[in-house]
């Protein structure tokens, strides 16, 4: 039988994988954490890092592992081998790439508990949660298997034997920059796509939680993909400097905070590189009179608690109007029902937090509340689980009385927190989520045709929910954040997610019948008649 130890080996070299087949099933404090490698041309490496940073279970605190700032020598490393990788990779048959999608999707399917349990162990997710966030991401990589029909190009007999032929071609190098609340999800929105398309890549998790790109690592390797065609370097700030300035590096992907991903677009935009930056989020959701109350309740409960708050998608914001705002006690007990434990209990709703800091932060939001005249219905502060008394647990918080201008109104919580702002109509309802600066997603949940159709067609925000709270579209389609939630272009997966990793290229031919036979050459401007 293996130890403990063992079992939660972090990255281990076998005869068949690059990683421990084992993961864990429970919180138990691991007694000697090994150090988290990178992942370059196909090996795990270890780093000569003299910084490094610690990361704890969630709902412990215990030290799970260290993940380091990796060397400037390691991220040149991982970008030569990146850029050494596409020289041959860009050349691949299109069958040969889908073949290799193909398998990385059998092999995530296989590993699904694996990767859900390293998500649990570092990032605080229930299980049944994390198993979500890989199926999510799963189903972009499935999507990519389809990759022939998204890359036809164009044909056409533009003059008497002359054609023209217009197709996509890959970038190179491309980067992701992964956010630690989904450290499956947003990995596999990049991987997939980026080898499918030709391209290779360099992906940076967060420092947070590392474990689960890692293993996507190795299954991609595992599924096919040549050494260096997807790389893993780590750290903070100096990481993504890099990853900014590389030359090789031709377009970032990235998902996280505002002051974070507005440096990477101006930094990397300056440097020549395509930025496609997903930004924060305060996503609304409008409640009229005339909505299904039970079905209603019960799913702004789930969206707004589902993974403890931490979703870029989270409902964070109930918008009342026409009397509805007389349903908050009623929202309020069904809150209270929701069970706070480790993310490996059968019996855990919402986990814990990312880490002390945020936690603190949550609760600090929570009593600035209080202070500029909010009401607190439903205090989540305080919550010490028998089994986890030192987690960064908060349970369900529920604030009316809310307005504009308040910091737990104008502030991404990014916890399990939601407030609640009062409304005449659903006019002053629309009106309250244009003015708000962000545009990731918004909501409704009415009866009405009409009142649906009027809030879709109004609403300022890129992704819409109609008796939907958490209106994220399937990989057919693209991640559509809008406003102050997304800088660039070209939007994440789905044919705008292609788009972004790949560019035109024209090619026009000519075999003239007359050449050959003719002697002589024709000096007339040619008018492709």
């Amino acid at each position: 039988m293996l130890s403990r130890s063992t079992r939660l080996a972090r990255v281990v070299q076998t005869s068949t994988r690059l990683y421990s087949t084992a993961y864990p099933t429970t919180h138990a404090k691991i007694e000697n954490p090994v150090d988290t490698k990178a992942f370059i041309n196909g090996q795990a490496v270890a780093s000569k890092a003299t910084t490094w940073f610690d990361l704890h279970d969630p709902a412990t605190n215990n030290l799970v592992t260290r993940v380091p700032q990796s060397t400037d020598e390691e991220m040149r490393q991982a970008v030569e081998a990146a850029q050494k990788a596409f020289l041959t990779w860009k050349d691949t048959s299109i069958m040969h790439r889908q073949q290799v999608a193909f398998n990385f999707v059998r092999l995530i399917r296989d590993n699904w508990d694996r990767l859900a349990a390293s998500i649990t162990l570092e990032q605080g997710k229930t299980f049944a949660d994390a198993k979500g966030d890989v199926l999510r991401g799963l189903q972009v990589a499935e999507q990519a298997c389809s990759i022939p029909n998204t890359l036809m190009g164009e044909s056409l007999e533009v003059a008497k034997n002359m054609r023209t032929e217009m197709y996509r071609e890959p970038l190179g190098v491309v980067a992701a920059i992964a956010p630690f609340n989904f450290p499956a999800m947003v990995p596999l929105w990049s991987i997939p796509l980026a080898l499918v398309t030709g391209n290779t890549l360099i992906l940076k998790p967060s420092e947070r939680d590392p474990g689960a790109a890692l293993i996507l690592a190795e299954l991609i390797t595992e599924a096919g993909a040549p050494p260096g065609t997807v790389n893993i370097i780590h750290g903070g700030a100096p990481t993504v400097n890099f990853i900014c300035d590389a030359p090789e590096i031709k377009a970032i992907s990235f998902v996280g905070g505002d002051a974070a991903g507005k440096h990477i677009h101006q930094r990397g935009g300056a440097n020549g590189k395509r930025v496609q930056a997903n930004l924060g989020a305060k996503n609304h959701c409008v409640l009229m009179p005339d909505a299904d109350k039970n079905f209603a309740l019960n799913s702004i409960v789930g969206a707004a608690f589902g993974a403890a708050g931490q979703r870029c998608m989270a409902l964070s914001t109930l918008v009342t109007t026409q009397g509805t705002g007389s349903w908050m006690p009623e929202l309020v007990e069904r809150a209270k029902k929701l069970t706070i434990n480790g993310g490996f209990e059968a019996d855990a709703d919402l986990g814990p937090v990312i880490s002390p800091a945020a936690k603190a932060r949550c609760e600090a939001l929570i009593q600035s509340a209080i202070d500029e005249g909010a009401t607190v219905l439903l205090d989540g502060r305080g919550q010490h689980p028998a089994k986890y008394p030192n987690g960064n647990f908060i349970g369900p918080t529920i604030i009316t009385g809310v307005k504009p201008g308040m910091k737990c109104y104008d502030q991404e919580i990014f916890g399990p927190v939601l407030v609640v702002v009062d409304t005449t109509d659903l006019d002053d309802a629309i009106g309250l989520i244009n003015r708000n600066k962000y545009g990731n997603g918004a909501a409704i949940f009415t009866r009405s045709g009409a009142a649906g159709n009027k809030f879709q067609k109004q609403i300022q925000a890129g992704q819409i929910g109609i008796n939907v709270p958490i209106p994220v579209p399937l990989p057919m389609f693209s991640f559509t954040g809008n406003k102050g939630s997304f800088l660039g272009d070209l939007n994440f997966y789905g044919k705008a997610g292609v788009m972004f990793l790949t560019q035109y290229k024209t090619v026009t031919t000519q075999w003239r019948d007359e050449d050959v036979t003719s002697q002589k050459a024709d000096v007339i401007m040619p008018t492709q008649s």
